[in-house]
């Protein structure tokens, strides 16, 4: 089977706002998917977010989005390369306009800490020990 790709779809209520706050914390965005509608956010090769405004996102879905004020509608997950790292991403979403999600997790083997971004969405920053991998 051929290495699939992953594209999860997320609202933002101030495109140009998002993709501020998301290059502040080091993502870059693919500019042939990227035009007044929507951003196309490079995760890596395989992995992107594409942030979409109300009116776009809107069109692929006959459900209403939830209220990131209130309810949450999946915990975005990216991994780093060292604790060091973890820290840094948060902290440059904190600066950035963002919020503190959850408390810093540390289990020995794995260590994580989350924030909501300017729109609410829950993303959780990890390091796993490689040698637990």
């Amino acid at each position: 089977m051929a290495a699939r790709k992953l594209f999860v779809n997320i609202q933002v209520a101030d495109l140009d706002g998002a993709k501020a706050f998301y290059g502040a914390l080091g993502f870059t965005f693919n500019q042939k998917f990227t035009d007044d509608k929507a951003a196309c956010m490079v995760v890596n090769d395989d992995a992107y977010f594409m942030l979409l405004t109300p009116a776009f996102f809107q069109g692929f879905t006959t459900r209403q989005p939830c209220d990131l004020t209130t309810h949450t509608e999946a915990l975005f997950a990216v991994s780093c390369a060292s604790r060091a790292e973890v820290d840094e991403i948060v902290r440059k979403a904190i600066a950035a306009g963002g919020a503190h999600a959850m408390p810093p997790q540390d289990h020995g083997f794995m260590y994580g800490w989350s924030f909501y971004d300017v729109d609410g969405h829950h993303w959780e920053v990890l390091w796993m020990d490689p040698s637990h991998v």
